[in-house]
């Protein structure tokens, strides 16, 4: 399985030509992303909605929150259960793992419960969880 970071997802949804045709050659029927990247998105949609100053903009706002809730939809969204809280819980005892954050511990708590590859720009952070199969697919 390969779990799509937020990064990576927004630009599968831009069509970005890397991130269409890696998703092509990986070949692995099943892809998808975490709860906590859905809670990402929707959130940051959420949030430009509530702060849209004017009616046009609510509007264009709206729409693009409906529009990801439809993209969403039609995606695996891997939860975060009591597999991955025993990984979370492992991963906060690691001092090193503190400066990540996060979101970033729990999305990787996830893949690693999984057993699954996160697809990501963000190397840096995620090369430091020990076992987590990481790749990017943008650059």
């Amino acid at each position: 399985m390969h779990l799509l970071d937020t990064d990576t997802l927004s630009h599968l949804w831009a069509r970005h030509e890397r991130v269409v045709r890696r998703l092509a050659e990986v070949g692995d029927t099943e892809v998808g992303t975490t709860s906590v990247t859905k809670s990402e998105i929707l959130r940051r949609r959420c949030e430009n909605l509530l702060k849209a100053e004017t009616a046009e903009e609510t509007l264009k706002a709206q729409e693009r929150l409906d529009r990801s809730e439809e993209r969403l939809s039609e995606l695996t969204i891997v939860p975060f259960d009591a597999a991955a809280a025993e990984q979370f819980g492992r991963l906060l005892k690691v001092d090193r793992l503190r400066r990540i954050g996060r979101a970033d511990l729990l999305i990787a708590s996830i893949a690693l419960a999984n057993d699954a590859t996160l697809v990501t720009r963000n190397l840096r952070h995620f090369r430091q969880v020990p076992n987590l199969k990481v790749v990017n697919w943008v650059d």
